[in-house]
This record gives structure tokens, C-alpha cells and sequence, in this order.
């Protein structure tokens, strides 16, 4: 579906990108992160055929981008971080606007802006965009990216600023899009919503890739299993393990089997009883805090 081959940019004397590879499958949600100035933007706007890079190639769909780019980006919708709208239009105009730039004709326009209109729960109720909430603004920015049926999105934080409620809806949005058959290109800072929804996530680091896996992969690469017990110990008394207290429970944690079943057997032995044990897989903020050191 999408194959870059050694992207490289650079903005006079500053490397932007450098000697990034890498493939994207059909119907795969594809998280690209990293910290503020790893390239991660300059990556999207290449994909999406904004700009061009200094050097490599890029294959979507086996259409060379950079050759013609006019030939892809009919069949990619983009989502930039900011949602640029024009605030004096009201929504369906806005969205057939688009439409009409697509060259779709009107009857295909009037169907697609009734059908996103309902599946992102889109009421704008005669209301100008600019008197739109933020929540609602970004919906809108989300449907001028599909009124064209795009194969292919790429989108850059589509949940920035948004409360927890509107940002839940575009995630599970996201998955519904994927059940669909649509590629997804994603970036974010919300890390935790990048490790719930991407298939594979890509780490930028000063312009390079630093790693480029499923989860598990990344988890087996920067960190190991932890677990978690969770006990109750007598009154009065405080253990003698290395433990935290939360209310009436004290919590110990082990790095291996052999910790685990160490500690059970203590907690057992001094009198106290387990109530519960947690597996711990280390998250993506710490996977990326550890690479950023």
C-alpha cells in the first residue's frame, strides 16, 4: 500500500528527515510518534504530497508520489493538527465545497455529507462553523477528509484539545474506518490512545527511525513484564518486604517468576493473604521516555 525508501528532508542546513524507510499495509492503522521536533510532521505533509523530500522515493498504491503526486492524493484524505476551516460557511455547504473540488458530482455530494453527517454524530443545526465547539470543528475537519472516500487517511493529532468524551468518539471513529478497509497514518501525543488503536507504531528521533514494531515487539525490545501483589498485611504491623500502602492494602512489585513467587510466599508466611496479582507490560510514554534518554 505505501513503501518509503530512504525519505530524507532538510530545511537549509537542518535535517528534518533523515534516511526514513518503512512499509504500510492495507486496512493498518500506523502510528508514527516521537518528541516535539523528531519529524513527525514533516513526515505526514511528505506522505500526504504537501512537500516533497529532498531525497528517496515514495510508492502509494504503485503510484509514485513524488513523480506525480496529483495521481495520489485523490485517494488520500489528510487531517492536519490544526483544524483550518472556513468559519462563516455552514457545514453541509462546506463539505459539498469540498466535494465539488474532488469533482464529485452533487447527488454523490448531498449522500456522503448525509452519511458522515450522521456518523460523527454531526448536529450543527443551521449554525455557522465558526459558531461550531471545538469538538464539533474537528468533526467537521474529519468529514472534509473522507467526503471523497479516500483509501488512505493521514491524520495529525485528530484528538488535539478535545475533551475526553470527543476524543473516545473519534478513536472508536477510527477503529469503525478500519473495519471499513481504510489505511490509517496516525500521529499523537496521547500515547495512550496510539497504543490502544496502531497496529504497529513508529518512533522518530531526530529525523530517524529509532524502532518500528507491533507493541509486543516494542515492549520485548525496551522493556520486560513487571507484576504487581497486591496484600493485605496485619494491623500495626508493617512487612518486611519492600511494599507501598493504598488504604488497607500494601503493594509489592517483582521483575520475574521466581520475585513473585518470593514475595507471595512472605507475604503468606507473615500472616498476611494476597488478594491480587497484576501483570505489568511497560506503556509507550515509558518505552519513549527510555528511548529519549
Amino acid at each position: 500500500m505505501i513503501e518509503a525508501s530512504s525519505l530524507s528532508k532538510m530545511y537549509g542546513d537542518v535535517t528534518a528527515l533523515s534516511d526514513v524507510s518503512f512499509t504500510c499495509r492495507e486496512g493498518e492503522i500506523f502510528g508514527i510518534i516521537g518528541h516535539n521536533g523528531a519529524g513527525k510532521t514533516t513526515l505526514l505533509k511528505i506522505l500526504s504530497g504537501l512537500i516533497l523530500p529532498t531525497s528517496g522515493s515514495l510508492v502509494i498504491k504503485g503510484q509514485d508520489l513524488i513523480k506525480d503526486p496529483m495521481k495520489v492524493r485523490s485517494d488520500i484524505g489528510y487531517l492536519p493538527e490544526e483544524s483550518r476551516l472556513y468559519e462563516t460557511m455552514l457545514v453541509p455547504d462546506y463539505i459539498r465545497f469540498f466535494g465539488e473540488i474532488y469533482g464529485l458530482d452533487l447527488a454523490t455530494i448531498r449522500a456522503r455529507a448525509d452519511l458522515l453527517l450522521a456518523q460523527l454524530s454531526l448536529q450543527p443545526e443551521g449554525k455557522q462553523i465558526g459558531n461550531l465547539s471545538k469538538g464539533m470543528k474537528r468533526k467537521v475537519a474529519i468529514a472534509r477528509s473522507l467526503v471523497h472516500d479516500p483509501s488512505i487517511l493521514i491524520y495529525d493529532e485528530p484528538g488535539s484539545g478535545l475533551d475526553p468524551m470527543t476524543t473516545r468518539f473519534i478513536i472508536e471513529y477510527l477503529k469503525e474506518l478500519r473495519v471499513q478497509g481504510k489505511t490509517i497514518i496516525l500521529s499523537a501525543h496521547n500515547l495512550a490512545q496510539v497504543e490502544e488503536i496502531c497496529d504497529r507504531v513508529m518512533i522518530l528521533k531526530h529525523g530517524k527511525i529509532v524502532v518500528l514494531g507491533t507493541m509486543p515487539e516494542l515492549r520485548e525490545q525496551f522493556g520486560s513484564i513487571r507484576y504487581e501483589i497486591w496484600f493485605i498485611w496485619p494491623e500495626d504491623q508493617v512487612p518486611d518486604i519492600k511494599a507501598e500502602q493504598s488504604g488497607k492494602l500494601w503493594m509489592s512489585v517483582a521483575h520475574s517468576i521466581e520475585e513473585l513467587n518470593g514475595i507471595t510466599s512472605m507475604v503468606s508466611n507473615g500472616g498476611g493473604t494476597v488478594e491480587r496479582i497484576e501483570s505489568k507490560f511497560p506503556s509507550l510514554e515509558e518505552i519513549l521516555v527510555k528511548i529519549g534518554k
